[in-house]
């Protein structure tokens, strides 16, 4: 997340530290192929979502049990068996999704911290303030608004080769 401040009447842009885990990432992958694969109704396999991209099968296998167990996919048996959405892709937000797999529903946001000063008080408060903006940015965003920007960046890139 950036933030833009002035210092001198120059602004400068300030990296927060916010981090996406390497389990959160491929999960948000396998789901953007199920997104791009919701209208057609077919489930997709391991295999094919793992080489789309670029994820070990075994570890993909283990997030993919997760996010059924979370009600966020749905596994079908069989020969044509695999994995479809459970529900439509606009209606999963990248939040859902994160707090699936990080269980970061299950702390509240209001946690008592018994500060030492004031100074560690109002540093809390500001990070909490920054940690709340970056929810609903989560909250905002679907599988179907990374879906469309996934199409919206290939038609750029196809602009860019002619």
């Amino acid at each position: 997340m950036k933030n833009r401040s002035i210092i001198k009447g120059k602004p400068i842009t300030l990296d927060i530290p916010v981090e996406l885990s390497c389990k959160c990432e491929y999960a948000l992958l396998a789901l953007l192929e199920l997104a791009a694969q919701y209208n057609e109704g077919e489930p997709l396999q391991i295999r094919q979502i793992a080489a789309q991209q670029n994820i070990p099968d075994r570890y993909l296998e283990q997030l993919l049990a997760t996010l059924r167990r979370g009600g966020l996919v749905k596994s079908q048996r069989g020969a044509k068996g695999g994995y479809v959405l459970a529900r439509e892709p606009w209606k999963i937000t990248l939040l859902e999704v994160i707090n699936c797999l990080e269980g970061l529903e299950a702390k509240s946001s209001k946690e008592e911290v018994n500060h030492k000063t004031v100074e560690s008080a109002v540093v809390q408060e500001i990070w909490q303030e920054a940690h709340q903006a970056a929810n609903l940015v989560l909250q905002k965003c679907t599988l179907q608004t990374l879906c469309d920007q996934r199409v919206a960046r290939r038609q750029l890139d196809i602009m860019y080769y002619i």
